[in-house]
């Protein structure tokens, strides 16, 4: 049990020794996804804390991803946070499955727009020329990760039919892009940046008004090296997160 042990005086804060004990009963199964952690209240009766130093501990555990504080409901044990390799280039749905997740999609639009200056420059095209724009909520196991946007090359759509909802919901927009127009995503690149989450946001991907979202701005490339997709997608850094692996000279 994460309170058989006695917090230690020392160097160490004893916010930062609660928190490692509910971190560590975490990563043992101790307490499950969807579980509650104990309360302030609780963590200050065990530990002989102030409700200050119990509320220090439970905050960093929600700075990391690990936990939710819910108003109501107490501190909500989380799944996992995804990691995704910036050395590699999948869909969402490749990627999920891979780590034997669920995906899920939410189809909210798509339909034809003209592209602005910034979905032109992406996709090399004319500013005003029409293309298809696609916005999906990406949830695993129904819980929300990201919100995508996505613009697709006009040459890639035009004599053909674009995606419905019940195809969009149902798999990837990179094996429809494969199956219908025959374009195979070969390489692209990306953009990486912090914001804070629209009130447009934050309602599908449940997080509060001006909370911290990742960005990335993705452009994809065909086999002929031409572009394909122009994506941007805001994913919740509580779920998600990029891994860069590094090497030296």
């Amino acid at each position: 049990m994460f309170t058989d042990e006695k917090l230690q005086d020392g160097p160490v804060p004893l916010w930062f020794q609660i928190a490692e004990r509910l971190r560590r009963a975490i990563a043992d199964g101790e307490f499950r996804v969807g579980d509650k952690l104990p309360s302030e209240a609780d963590l200050n009766r065990v530990f002989g804390v102030s409700r200050t130093t119990a509320r220090a501990a439970l905050d960093q555990l929600e700075h990391e991803g690990l936990i939710a504080r819910r108003s109501g409901k107490g501190s909500i044990v989380l799944p996992p946070r995804v990691d995704q390799p910036l050395n590699l280039l999948a869909g969402f749905g490749e990627d999920m499955r891979a780590r034997g997740l669920n995906p899920n999609y939410r189809t909210r639009f798509v339909g034809h727009e003209a592209a602005s200056s910034e979905v032109s420059a992406a996709l090399e095209i004319d500013t005003g020329q029409p293309v298809v724009r696609i916005n999906r909520l990406l949830c695993t196991d129904d819980q929300p990760v990201a919100f995508s946007t996505s613009w697709i090359a006009p040459n890639l759509t035009s004599d053909r039919r674009i995606p419905n909802v019940e195809e969009l919901d149902r798999g990837s927009l990179y094996e429809w892009l494969k199956g219908v127009c025959g374009a195979t995503i070969a390489g692209g690149y990306e953009f990486i940046e912090a914001a804070n989450a629209s009130s447009e946001l934050a309602g599908p991907l449940e997080i509060q008004p001006g909370a911290a979202v990742l960005v990335a701005r993705r452009v994809t490339r065909g086999l002929d090296g031409r572009p394909v997709e122009y994506a941007v997608l805001h994913y919740r850094p509580d779920r998600y997160r990029f891994r860069i692996e590094l090497g030296r000279p």
